[in-house]
């Protein structure tokens, strides 16, 4: 069974407040007549705060979304374009806060990792329902790969990563 999990914003309440404020800015240029260098301030920053807030908000980012089922995590588009998939079985490690639910799942390179965001965690974006996902991963990466730890900016990102896999080139011998 798989289950899906939407990226949102984190900074919502900031582009609203964007919106509100350039909305204001240019109501003042309406209702109280500005003119000249006034007026101008009012409809530059005005328009850039609406506009800015509204892109934000938007954004394409936040129609990605993370889907778990029995064999593995993957991240879509919006579209329900393969951003990347990861099987359970590749995982190379996962860091894990279990008082924050919140986790770095290291995939099968470093452009297939996921930050579960929360205290200590900060990502650009935020998850929906965070302490499901966290549950789900937790649940089925092998629990060698697991590590626990009070929060996850308390840990050396450099020494907690794992090792990147070897290349493979196709020409190398077979081990035994």
């Amino acid at each position: 069974m798989s289950r899906a999990f939407r990226f949102k914003p984190r900074f919502a309440a900031l582009a609203y407040g964007a919106v509100g404020v350039g909305a204001a800015l240019l109501g003042a240029v309406v209702v109280f007549g500005l003119d000249g260098d006034n007026r101008t301030f009012a409809l530059i920053v005005g328009l850039g705060a609406v506009a800015l807030g509204a892109l934000y908000l938007l954004s394409p980012a936040w129609r990605y979304q993370v889907l778990v089922d029995d064999d593995g995590l993957e991240v879509q588009t919006g579209r329900g374009e393969r951003r990347f998939r990861v099987a359970w079985t590749d995982a190379r490690k996962v860091i894990a806060s279990p008082d924050t639910k919140t986790l770095v799942f290291f995939g099968d390179g470093p452009e297939h990792n996921l930050i579960v965001p929360g205290p200590g965690a900060p990502a650009p974006y935020d998850i929906e329902d965070k302490p499901a996902l966290y549950d789900a991963i937790v649940t089925n990466v092998p629990a060698a790969l697991v590590q626990e730890v009070d929060l996850l900016e308390n840990v050396d990102a450099a020494a907690a990563a794992p090792e990147p896999p070897a290349p493979t080139t196709g020409d190398d011998p077979p081990t035994a």
